[in-house]
């Protein structure tokens, strides 16, 4: 078994799911159940989806996890997008936020990529 908490891309998800769940603790209770979860799970997921495939046995498991948490950053993604033009979000943590999707989901490609190449 691998350890998930040394891999880089696994502390910059962690770090930016800190981040959103920090975020939009301000967002309106009416959102509670709509954004504000919906940001909150995709945020979530993608260190979550790391550490499951760090855990599983075979390279190929891993590359699927990885490829699961890249399709959960680009939602992330979006969403901050949503969240701002919404106004839900100011524009300098949505900024903020999605820079780090952006960094985040081109730490994921590489690490894909070199997985891959590895095989």
């Amino acid at each position: 078994m691998q350890d998930f908490r040394k891999l880089g891309v696994w502390q910059k998800a962690h770090r930016l799911a800190l981040a959103v769940y920090r975020d939009t603790r301000g967002f309106p209770k009416a959102e509670l159940y709509g954004m504000t979860s919906q940001l909150r799970r995709a945020a979530a997921s993608v260190p979550t989806n790391i550490a499951e495939g760090r855990g599983r046995r075979s390279d190929g498991d891993f590359v699927r996890f990885l490829s699961i948490a890249m399709g959960s950053a680009s939602e992330l993604d979006y969403l901050i997008l949503l969240s701002r033009d919404l106004n839900l979000m100011n524009e300098m943590p949505a900024d903020a936020l999605a820079g780090s999707a952006t960094e985040l989901k081109r730490m994921l490609a590489s690490l894909i990529r070199k997985v891959e190449a590895d095989n």
